[in-house]
Parts: C-alpha cells; sequence; structure tokens
C-alpha cells in the first residue's frame, strides 16, 4: 500500500507559507514565481501575518519559505500587537515534521539570534553583498533528489561575500567567484524538520530561470518529504 499512499499524498498541493518582511520585492514577479510552480499552493504574508497566525494555521503548511530581512532578534514583549508572539512562533520551526525553506536575504536574517545561525548551518552571518553577477552554479551533489538531472548553469544574480555552510550540512551547489561565497544550496535537520537552504534568488531576472525554479520547486518539495 505504499505506493498507494504514495500517488494519493502526490495528488494533494503542497501548502506553502512564503513569509516576507523587512526587504522590497518585485511583488507581481514574486507572486509569478511561486504561482507557477506545479503541485503548490503559495501563501505569501508578511513575518508580522505570520506570526500572529494562530498555532493551527501556522503548523498547516506543509512548508514554510522564508524571504525576510529582519534584523532584530524576535522577542514576544513590547511587540505591537499585530505582531502576535514572533519569538515563540519562530522558536517552535523544527518541533514538527514541516519543512523550511531559507531563500536568498533570508539567510542574513537575525544575525545576533543563535536559533537562526543554527537552522541556516552559518555561525557568522557577517555579510557583503554584490548585485548584478554573472555566477556559474556547480552542482556539488549530482545524486540528491532536489538535484538529480539539473546541470552547472550560469546566471545573473546579488552575490552574498560571506562563510557558508559548514560540514553539518549537505552542499548541494557551490560557485568560485570572487564576489561570492562557495555554498549556494545545501540541506540540513532543524529538529523533525528537513531545510533546504538556497542563496540565490534577488529579483526577476533570477526567478524567471529555469534551473533556478527547477531547484526551487524540487527544494520545497523536498522539503514536504515528496521526494
Amino acid at each position: 500500500g505504499g505506493e498507494m499512499t504514495a500517488a494519493g499524498a502526490e495528488a494533494d498541493p503542497i501548502r506553502l507559507a512564503v513569509v516576507t518582511g523587512a526587504h522590497p520585492y518585485d511583488v507581481l514577479g514574486f507572486h509569478s514565481l511561486f504561482s507557477d510552480l506545479e503541485g503548490v499552493v503559495a501563501y505569501v504574508q508578511h513575518m508580522d501575518d505570520f506570526t500572529s497566525s494562530p498555532d493551527e494555521v501556522r503548523g498547516g503548511y506543509d512548508v514554510v519559505l522564508f524571504y525576510t530581512m529582519l534584523m532584530d532578534t524576535p522577542k514576544d514583549e513590547g511587540v505591537p500587537w499585530y505582531q502576535g508572539t514572533p519569538r515563540t512562533a519562530l522558536e517552535s520551526l523544527g518541533q514538527t515534521e514541516q519543512g523550511i525553506c531559507i531563500l536568498h536575504h533570508a539567510l542574513l536574517a537575525y544575525p545576533d539570534w543563535g536559533v537562526w545561525s543554527r537552522l541556516v548551518g552559518i555561525e557568522d552571518r557577517t555579510f557583503g553583498f554584490h548585485l548584478d553577477q554573472s555566477i556559474r552554479l556547480e552542482i556539488a551533489n549530482p545524486v540528491h533528489p532536489i538535484i538529480d538531472g539539473v546541470q552547472s548553469w550560469d546566471m545573473v544574480d546579488e552575490t552574498y561575500t560571506m562563510c557558508g555552510a559548514g560540514e553539518d550540512s549537505e552542499i548541494l551547489l557551490t560557485a568560485e567567484h570572487p564576489k561570492s561565497m562557495k555554498t549556494i544550496a545545501w540541506t540540513r535537520r532543524h529538529g523533525k524538520s528537513r531545510v533546504f537552504c538556497f542563496q540565490s534568488g534577488h529579483d526577476d531576472t533570477t526567478w524567471a530561470n529555469a534551473d533556478f525554479r527547477k531547484v526551487l520547486g524540487r527544494g520545497i518539495r523536498w522539503c514536504a518529504q515528496r521526494i
């Protein structure tokens, strides 16, 4: 009955929370990116809306993808009423098998908060950034289900100069570029959750790239334990 169950589960679209905040973005292009993903229903929402949602709503998503760049360590006390309890909400990540995706500038969020550093797998997240870089993404793990069949590719994106993920992460994509960190995509665990981190994704130039879309879509599916 395992195959039947897997096939049945595949018929249900992945419920994806896409959480934004503290960084401007191309709203129309961003919505198109997620509405075009096959088998995914995306609920784009600001961090305030995510952290103020009831537990059962937050817990009801198969995967939560962060595209935030909030820098102040989250707290529950002394925040505007409409934010709910941000610290409690984010500290609860990893308590279930809900998947977690960290996209682009969300890698930089909460630089002084150990919880987020452990989530992304980089202790010192001091960074520099470089817009409009031509970068070649190399395959580090061709047999991982997120990467299977994907070839190295070139694209234009914003790069970060910062420490990369370490040995406690599984590295999927790398770059050899003077203005980029070496690790571009990697997976890890956070409590019971699968975590996929992907440095790429600054704007519509990147979002329109077929290989970027393929890796992002598969990353979401992997986090949801569909592949």
